[in-house]
């Protein structure tokens, strides 16, 4: 699952998010960077990726 993120500045962003998405059960993070992560998981898992980027104060978007 592609999730574009806005209000990524630079690769302390892409920690925060990083770190964040590794505590989801359930997620995979396969790839972050300043804007953007992939990460793998199942439909149940999505909303907890979603929330963590939140959480860590960004604006997550479902990339079509």
């Amino acid at each position: 699952m592609k999730i574009s993120i806005e209000g990524m500045h630079c690769q302390a962003c892409v920690n925060r998010v990083r770190r964040a998405l590794d505590k989801v059960e359930g997620v995979h993070v396969q790839d972050v960077q300043i804007g953007s992560a992939d990460v793998v998981t199942d439909k149940a898992g999505e909303a907890g990726a979603i929330k963590a980027i939140e959480n860590a104060g960004f604006q997550p978007h479902i990339a079509a």
